[in-house]
């Protein structure tokens, strides 16, 4: 990265994701009373006084044997210490001085990083007596803060920022690729896949990604973000569950590519319709993948066919891939697929091109008790594509004949893979 790193450490439910969220101004990571609610680095880029910087939440740590999850958590963590320039370890004045905060300290004083105590939950003056403990730990910058109200935070970040390396802001032009789909599906495994590390939590245990993580992708000497997401789950979901949802929903809102993944075993799902559905209503270039089809055989590979023509028809103009994230088949093609999604997702009509299309354009192909006129188009934008037809009469314009003038517009001009938008107004 080309920004200065700082990881943000601590047990869980010590304040971490409520500071970063502070510090970014923004609801930039899930923060919620249930410990243990991040698991995977989370990457915030934050801008203080003029410094730009990008804070990692991790992960809280747990030293508890027998439970691999937390033991990936701690694997996690250590990973960001190593990323970071600097550590921002944070702990609990009204729980006090644990154990376990002394093991993290003995951790992170090996890494040979600047460190930054920032003993949290000192919400007034009196209060930071409860600090006074914590100076054992021997850290030399130790600040009392609270990060749910904002008191001391300045302090510590002033502080921070001075000590980090003077850096040249970059705008990032890297297309943005959304991997969504239900929990479980391989989202995580194929993110891992394509980095060839572990940046991210693998588990069988349903829900294990509960927000969404960036990474940087390098294939063919081009770098892509990749954004790995919590698993979209049916109908309302509670507590966490629900902002892993929304935040899905921003991402999508953000990226220009999703890869929505399926689970091939399961065949396609209402839920699977659904995902496809919250993708193009995002306005995102969409690549469908039929994940684990290392367990497919040949007659469920014709159910599967069967299925997509039934139940996909309204994505009809989206590639289908059979990938498999556990042993890297098609994973390849994905790069590929992506590059000509990107091509159609960005192309430009010209006007008089468009125009001529208008004029060829057999509207009697259309059954309605209207006598339908289209006196000219233009193309309002790409990344969508956008179209204005001028129509008459306006009342004509259903949602039937806008799904045949896209077809008609498919057919003229390609747009595989992305989705296209079409908006009238009378002539």
């Amino acid at each position: 990265m080309s920004l200065p790193v700082v990881a943000v450490v601590g047990r869980p439910n010590v304040g971490k994701s409520t500071l970063i969220n502070r510090v970014a101004s923004s609801r930039a990571t899930i923060t919620h009373k249930i410990p243990g609610v991040t698991r995977d680095r989370k990457y915030v880029e934050v801008q203080w006084l003029e410094k730009s910087f990008i804070l990692i939440d991790t992960g809280g740590f747990e030293f508890k044997k027998n439970q691999p999850l937390s033991s990936m958590i701690v694997s996690q963590a250590n990973m960001a210490i190593e990323e970071a320039e600097a550590i921002v370890f944070i702990v609990d004045a009204k729980e006090g001085l644990h154990p376990y905060d002394e093991e993290i300290a003995s951790l992170i004083r090996k890494s040979g990083k600047k460190i930054y105590l920032a003993v949290n939950k000192v919400d007034t003056e009196p209060k930071k007596t409860l600090s006074a403990e914590f100076y054992q730990l021997g850290f030399e910058n130790q600040f009392s803060i609270s990060a749910s109200h904002g008191l001391g935070v300045s302090e510590l970040f002033e502080k921070l920022a001075a000590d980090l390396p003077e850096t040249k802001i970059k705008a990032d032009e890297r297309l943005a690729v959304a991997i969504v789909g239900r929990p479980n599906v391989g989202k995580s495994s194929l993110l891992n896949k394509l980095l060839g590390e572990e940046r991210v939590i693998v588990s069988d245990i349903p829900g294990t990604t509960r927000d969404a993580v960036d990474s940087i992708v390098t294939f063919n000497d081009r770098e892509w973000r990749f954004i790995d997401t919590a698993g979209l789950k049916k109908k309302r979901v509670k507590d966490i569950e629900y902002y892993g949802s929304v935040r899905t929903l921003e991402v999508l809102d953000a990226a220009d590519i999703a890869l929505v993944m399926l689970d091939a075993s399961d065949g396609i799902t209402e839920q699977d319709q659904r995902i496809l559905d919250y993708t193009l209503s995002r306005g995102c270039g969409l690549i469908i993948l039929l994940n684990k089809w290392d367990l497919i055989d040949e007659e469920k590979s014709k159910q599967l066919k069967r299925q997509s023509g039934r139940k996909l028809p309204f994505v009809s103009f989206a590639a289908i891939l059979e990938v498999s994230s556990k042993t890297g088949r098609g994973l390849k093609r994905i790069f590929k697929q992506i590059e000509a999604v990107e091509e159609e997702y960005r192309k430009t009509i010209k006007t008089p091109a468009l125009n001529k299309f208008v004029r060829r354009l057999d509207l009697g192909l259309f059954p309605s008790k209207h006598k339908i006129r289209i006196g000219y188009a233009n193309q309002l934008s790409a990344s969508p594509p956008k179209f204005l037809f001028f129509i008459t009469p306006i009342k004509a314009a259903s949602p039937s004949f806008k799904r045949f003038l896209e077809g008609k517009l498919r057919e003229a001009f390609g747009f595989t893979g992305t989705p296209v938008k079409i908006l009238f107004r009378e002539k």
